[in-house]
């Protein structure tokens, strides 16, 4: 269905749900005293800093900082969207969830289109799965079979093979009534742009269904059979596929074993089914990109300790030195992270293969914690005895711990270092920057009074530091609009002075559109409908930094600099905005790609001018 979801329902939905609920299904919470209390599903710990109040309908960690509604728990727990967290917490009450503008046809269009495209993968990940146990799929059970791949694992995975022929999957979906355009924009099928004849992007491979979280099929990875290139193939980009998110295995995984403690990445399909075949049934893959802060953050929520498996070569110490970079500002207290070097030649396949189960999870168990890993890779090629480079490694590992959140993890290391350099801890502390501060992925700042909920002192809840950049004036207006979305309400509803060329301007265009439709005042709710974009993660830096002006000159404040951008809208000219770009570039200063593509159409458009 499509339209946005109205907040007037939201609150109803939020007001009939109790949190306590929610949270108890996932979480085996205790009475203590008015709230209730448990282990943080977020966060590993030993003892209870998770509260969940049943008189204001709010969950709070002391230790991660985790908080929220019913709602967000289910985002959170679950890594659900914001519609679908809805859905849910709807169907608890036999509630179906409205949708404003759901008589819009062009709405109606674009949901039958999305509708097909989950419909089609679906189909094609059966349509793969019989035509691997048909008598034209013989190559590829025979290659399975070589491969050592039982038909539990075969099945548990959905594996399948894509015919070696131009148009099979096609010829079979365009006869379940999928249109060619769809199966194309969903990536099962490659338009040539001399002809525009379309054929299958999958032929003659193994086919490995990628799924999401509730074990839906979003795209394939297909292993070819004979000497065809690349030898493995994915899905491209699509409206329900983003590689920089997915990960290989993660559903199996999860359907193995729902209490996953440890999470091993490894490079691919067969590694995953290689090992998930001898019993090691927590491995996931990434989809052909390093791993993100968003696959690690995914994993954090689920497990407390991440492996990295890598090859032993120096291109697995380099990925390795890049996965260090992603995941040091993760790391907040209670969280592992480990990395595995497999000898020079071998995969985890084909190691599993050779050396048992039993001595692969022992390799698993002593992989090198980042501590050992971290001050490993500094000290490389270095000769400690000597000033000079004790310096170097020195100023190599703070330079890394500068990316680590505040806590235990962090002070061991420094004195660590200070063990290793004979340097007093003091002097390393007095060098280091000022870290980012850390939050989940969907931080915002705890409203007015929402301390009180809960038993323990404010003191215990992790504290926030002040970002030093100054934002602009387009900037400031959006943050002044996610921290008080209710303030839309004084905005003119001609927004021609919410220019597209300014920083964040665009996106400050989008969320008051988006406030406009659902009539949102919530900044959770906000926030929530961006979760996982990089539009959501900008909104996220708005949301922690902290509001100066007081709440009573917000108002104020918005409609002044509204004022501003219509008066110098009156004063614009496309020479004054061109030299205004050029001045800046000009200084040094580093343009986002918006303005580089804007100060380009400016330089055509006065150009054009000029010769007429």
């Amino acid at each position: 269905m499509a339209g946005q979801i109205p907040q007037r329902f939201i609150d109803d939905l939020l007001a009939r749900v109790d949190v306590v609920e929610v949270v108890g299904e996932r979480v085996q919470l205790k009475k203590a005293g008015k709230n209730y209390s448990g282990l943080c599903p977020f966060h590993q710990e030993k003892s209870p800093s998770f509260t969940v109040s049943q008189d204001k309908q709010f969950y709070h960690c002391f230790g991660c900082g985790a908080h929220g509604n019913a709602l967000r728990f289910l985002m959170e727990y679950d890594n659900l969207r914001f519609p679908e967290a809805v859905e849910q917490l709807a169907s608890r009450q036999g509630l179906e969830v409205p949708r404003e503008g759901a008589d819009d046809p062009r709405a109606q269009a674009r949901e039958k289109k999305r509708q097909q495209g989950v419909n089609l993968l679906e189909l094609s990940a059966s349509f793969f799965r019989e035509r691997l146990v048909m008598g034209e799929g013989g190559k590829a059970r025979d290659y399975l079979a070589r491969r050592g791949l039982s038909q539990d694992i075969v099945r548990d995975f959905g594996i399948g093979y894509a015919p070696d022929e131009w148009e099979s999957l096609k010829r079979h979906l365009s006869g379940q009534g999928i249109a060619e355009s769809v199966q194309v924009e969903y990536g099962l099928l490659v338009q040539r742009e001399d002809s525009g004849r379309s054929y299958d992007r999958f032929r003659d491979r193994v086919m490995f269904p990628i799924r999401d979280w509730k074990g839906r099929t979003i795209a394939f990875g297909g292993r070819v059979l004979g000497d065809a290139k690349p030898k493995y193939l994915n899905s491209p980009e699509t409206p329900v596929f983003h590689k920089g998110r997915e990960l290989y295995g993660l559903y199996e995984a999860r359907q193995a074993n729902r209490q996953l403690e440890r999470v091993v990445i490894v490079e691919g399909y067969m590694d995953v089914v290689a090992l998930a075949q001898f019993g090691i049934r927590n491995a996931v893959a990434t989809l052909g990109t390093s791993t993100s802060e968003e696959h690690l953050n995914r994993l954090f929520r689920l497990v407390g300790e991440v492996v990295f498996c890598f090859d032993g070569d120096n291109a697995g110490r380099q990925a390795a030195r890049r996965a260090l970079e992603t995941v040091l500002p993760l790391m907040i207290d209670g969280r592992q992270a480990r990395f595995l070097f497999l000898p020079e030649g071998e995969d985890p396949d084909s190691l599993v293969r050779r050396e048992g189960p039993e001595a692969f999870a022992d390799r698993i168990v002593c992989a090198s914690p980042l501590s050992v890993f971290l001050f490993e890779q500094a000290s490389e090629g270095r000769d400690l005895q000597r000033v000079e480079e004790r310096e170097r490694f020195a100023t190599t590992v703070l330079k890394a711990l500068e990316r680590l959140p505040e806590g235990v993890l962090k002070s061991l290391l420094l004195s660590e270092l200070s063990s290793r350099t004979g340097v007093e801890q003091g002097r390393f502390k007095a060098l280091l920057r000022t870290p980012e501060p850390v939050a989940p992925a969907m931080a915002v700042e705890m409203p007015p009074g929402e301390s009180e909920y809960f038993d323990e002192p404010p003191l215990a809840q992790p504290q926030r530091k002040r970002q030093g950049n100054a934002l602009g004036l387009m900037s400031r207006t959006l943050q002044l609009l996610v921290h008080e979305p209710e303030l839309v309400e004084r905005l003119p509803e001609e927004l021609d002075w919410c220019a597209d060329n300014e920083s964040d301007g665009r996106l400050c265009r989008e969320v008051i559109r988006l406030l406009r439709a659902g009539r949102y005042r919530s900044m959770q709710v906000l926030l929530a409908h961006f979760q996982g974009t990089e539009e959501g993660q900008r909104l996220n830096e708005l949301a922690r930094r902290e509001l100066l002006i007081p709440r009573t000159a917000r108002a104020t404040e918005l409609d002044g600099l509204v004022a501003h951008f219509r008066q110098r809208l009156a004063q614009y000219s496309p020479q004054n905005e061109f030299d205004a770009l050029l001045a800046r570039e000009k200084a040094g200063e580093k343009l986002s790609r918006e303005e580089k593509q804007r100060l380009m159409e400016l330089l055509v458009a006065l150009k054009s001018a000029g010769a007429r």
